[in-house]
């Protein structure tokens, strides 16, 4: 199993425990277990991710396709989009979701106070720069 897998692996089993919480980079940050088929494989994926809830409606998050920083897009962000829905874990709820991903300015406001909230964020914006914009997409409870 790969490095990432493993890690994975154990923060998704730490989520799970937890009712949705976790340690290590991810300690205090809120996360969501986005499960996902590989539009190429057909494979089930699960992906531990941060995200930010909608400000109004408990219904909507956010996540960040950052990868990273890297100059791509994480698989995951490719196979909820072609897909156009999903399922989250957001604590102990398990639910579908509809996927959206934002365009221009809606996309810079949220990044935005993403990268206020959590540092990290706005230093993948300053790695990817001039390489691509990193997607944010809107998960809708379906």
């Amino acid at each position: 199993m790969s490095a990432a897998l493993d890690r994975n692996a154990k923060t998704i089993a730490e989520f799970r425990a937890n009712e949705g919480r976790v340690g290590g980079v991810f300690a205090g940050a809120p996360i969501v277990l986005l499960h996902h088929r590989g539009r190429k494989s057909g494979r089930q994926y699960i992906s531990p991710v941060m995200y930010l809830p909608h400000a109004t409606d408990p219904d909507i998050v956010y996540v960040f396709a950052t990868r990273g920083g890297a100059c791509v897009n994480p698989d995951w962000y490719y196979n909820l989009t072609d897909a156009g829905e999903g399922v989250v874990e957001r604590g102990t709820e398990t639910y579908q979701v509809t996927v959206r991903e934002l365009p221009g300015a809606e996309r810079d406001r949220v990044y935005a106070e993403q990268a206020r909230r959590y540092e990290g964020f706005a230093e993948y914006e300053r790695q990817t720069a001039g390489v691509r914009t990193i997607p944010v997409l809107e998960l809708g409870r379906a």
